[in-house]
């Protein structure tokens, strides 16, 4: 394999709603005309986005995946709004606490939720969905392989039984290793997606949701820490983790790659939630997140080792932003503009550098090579 960087035609780049500004404070369209102006071509669509945009037109957000006749209107009206703009709607998200429930009676009725989005997805012009890995601790779910894979398997079969009635593309099933879930590597959500089996079942790259499993640590000074201890061992075990990746996962088995930066803050004052039925990464991931190489921002990540390993394996859909932070949460009608102009310098920004790193998946001197620069770069940011 080699890398593909920079981005082929088919990666292009793409922004998650909720990086342009909170739907609490600002409008959806003036988000998406904010994207288009700066040269976005794919959008993430987030529920809450969803809902507000249904509440905009007088239905109940509330009722967003009920198919009713003037829901599915205004799905399509979004839709045509988003291409006439030039971009197109890459998915929806996030499908939450789905997998792995015990109760058959519960199971069904959770996975038919999932099927309920299927006409809006038609409505809108999009063919993925994806979850994220469930977080639920009790006894009434389980992470096993056998169950998830199971689930993970009828999902993508209530999908394509869809498709093929309807006579419409292929949807697709995304799975996503969240940083606080049971599985939360995506090496464990690789495994779920390969025991499912299914062709229209995927895996969801998360930059930061890696980083933060396997590197992070907000409440360490140093920000790394999440194994071992010097910056050069907690770069190393990512190296070859995204070594890893690039070599043992198919490029089409990848369905989305999100990128995502973060802050290095201050534990002396960001304390861990007192609430302990709060993960201690949520209010990091809520409010701290950045995109890529803000260094200006606080931004210390080595997202470009994620980035050159999801594009090494061949992958051709878009690289696209997932950044929450409370800047977004502002008001003011620059928002959506400051901020999405931020996230295509960082996207663009983040293709150079991970252009520069040597093919680290190849060889073990080429891991070192990339290992070494990525360890100067975070280095002289301090």
């Amino acid at each position: 394999m080699s890398a593909s960087w920079p981005p082929s035609r088919a990666n292009e780049f793409g922004i998650a709603t909720l990086s342009l500004g909170n739907w609490r404070e600002h409008r959806l369209a003036p988000r998406l005309e904010a994207a288009a102006k700066d040269g976005y071509q794919w959008i993430d669509l987030f529920d809450e986005c969803w809902a507000a945009y249904l509440e905009e037109h007088g239905l109940p957000g509330d009722q967003l995946w009920e198919a009713t006749v003037e829901n599915l209107k205004v799905a399509r009206k979004l839709g045509d709004l988003v291409k006439s703009l030039g971009m197109r709607i890459a998915c929806t998200q996030p499908l939450r606490t789905i997998e792995g429930i015990k109760d058959p009676v519960e199971r069904r009725a959770t996975l038919d939720l999932v099927a309920k989005r299927f006409p809006f997805m038609r409505a809108f012009d999009t063919d993925l969905v994806f979850m994220c890995a469930n977080i639920r601790t009790d006894s009434g779910v389980t992470s096993d392989l056998k169950t998830v894979a199971r689930d993970l398997a009828e999902l993508g079969d209530m999908a394509a039984a869809y498709a093929n009635v309807d006579g419409g593309p292929m949807l697709k099933i995304g799975y996503e290793g969240l940083s606080w879930a049971t599985r939360n590597t995506w090496s464990a959500s690789w495994e779920a997606v390969r025991f499912a089996n299914r062709a229209n079942v995927g895996l969801i790259v998360d930059a930061f949701n890696v980083l933060a499993v396997e590197f992070a640590d907000p409440y360490n000074p140093e920000g790394h820490g999440r194994i071992y201890s010097t910056l050069e061992e907690s770069i190393q075990i990512l190296t070859y983790s995204m070594a890893s990746l690039a070599t043992t996962v198919p490029g089409d088995r990848i369905f989305f790659f999100q990128c995502g930066d973060a802050e290095l803050v201050n534990p002396a004052t960001f304390l861990p939630p007192s609430d302990p039925n709060t993960p201690a990464l949520l209010p990091w991931s809520r409010s701290h997140r950045l995109y890529p190489l803000e260094q200006s921002h606080g931004a210390y990540m080595p997202v470009e080792l994620v980035g050159a390993a999801v594009m090494a394996t061949g992958y051709q859909g878009p690289v696209s932003l997932e950044v929450f932070n409370a800047s977004l949460n502002e008001p003011g009608d620059d928002v959506p503009t400051v901020h999405s102009a931020r996230g295509m310098k960082g996207l663009q920004k983040l293709t150079e550098t991970a252009q520069g790193l040597p093919p680290f998946w190849q060889s073990k001197a080429d891991a070192q090579r990339a290992m070494a620069e990525v360890i100067e770069r975070l280095r002289s940011q301090k």
